[in-house]
């Protein structure tokens, strides 16, 4: 079994996976990888571009512009800070392979290895998600701190020195 495995660019979220049964070449399975994207995305249109490493050579798709890693010709700066950007996902792919455990799979058939192979995705998903939510509440944590501490601070200050306070009927103690 084979897992084609697609990513966004910036934030690495996995936006499809597919099982395929043995062990295809990578070249033949790229147009049904962003089928399954365009599906999962909502849109009936294929992705602008496709990054992909040196495995897809001589894979052409209509619509879609592939760039594979190490293609020299025809490459603007942006284009190369994509394609160098495309290094992100390995590790992504050992993530999912790893935390996800999708070297072994539990589930028996066809069907589940394609179960198997979308719920690793939505996994990677939600540990990407609850990192992002982790960093959240860390941030907002620090400020409410520092809103908390500048608030002790100015009940400080208005308090006389001499420890002369009225009490609640006006009489000084």
């Amino acid at each position: 079994m084979k897992v084609s495995i697609a990513t966004t660019l910036k934030e690495g979220l996995v936006a499809g996976m597919r099982s395929m049964p043995g062990n295809p070449y990578d070249g033949h399975t790229l147009a049904e990888t962003l089928e399954k994207v365009s599906i999962l995305t909502g849109t009936d249109k294929l992705p602008a571009t496709a990054i992909v490493d040196k495995g897809y050579r001589g894979v052409q798709i209509d619509g879609v512009r592939i760039l594979r890693s190490g293609q020299r010709r025809g490459v603007t700066r942006t284009l190369k800070a994509m394609i160098k950007r495309r290094s992100a996902i390995e590790p992504a792919i050992g993530h999912v392979k790893m935390d996800g455990r999708l070297g072994r799979n539990p589930l028996k058939s066809a069907l589940g290895d394609a179960l198997y192979a979308v719920m690793c995705g939505a996994g990677h998903n939600l540990r990407l998600i609850l990192a992002a939510l982790r960093l959240l509440c860390a941030r907002i944590g620090l400020s409410m701190q520092t809103v908390i501490a500048a608030l002790i601070a100015a009940s400080v200050e208005s308090q006389p020195a001499c420890g002369w306070k009225p009490n609640c009927s006006g009489r000084t103690i």
